[in-house]
């Protein structure tokens, strides 16, 4: 697998995050149960993180050599 496939792969997961990030949101928005509320949140302060951390590593994937090349030409 290269890095651009790897990134794809990261992309793909971020957005299966998002998507139930906003479903979750939804629910909570609708939720009259207050214990059913809080394990929304919760639910979505542990996945937040992780949908972060998929963009951020399918960016840094997508320009790792030319991230690479500059470091190469400043030594």
């Amino acid at each position: 697998m290269t890095l651009s496939e790897l990134s794809l792969s990261y992309r793909d997961s971020a957005a299966l995050l998002r998507e139930r990030l906003r479903l979750l949101r939804q629910e909570l928005r609708n939720s009259q149960d207050p214990i059913r509320a809080q394990l929304l949140k919760r639910r979505i302060a542990d996945l937040t993180p992780l949908y972060r951390d998929c963009r951020e590593i399918a960016a840094y994937l997508e320009h790792y050599y030319d991230r690479r090349g500059d470091r190469r030409g400043s030594h």
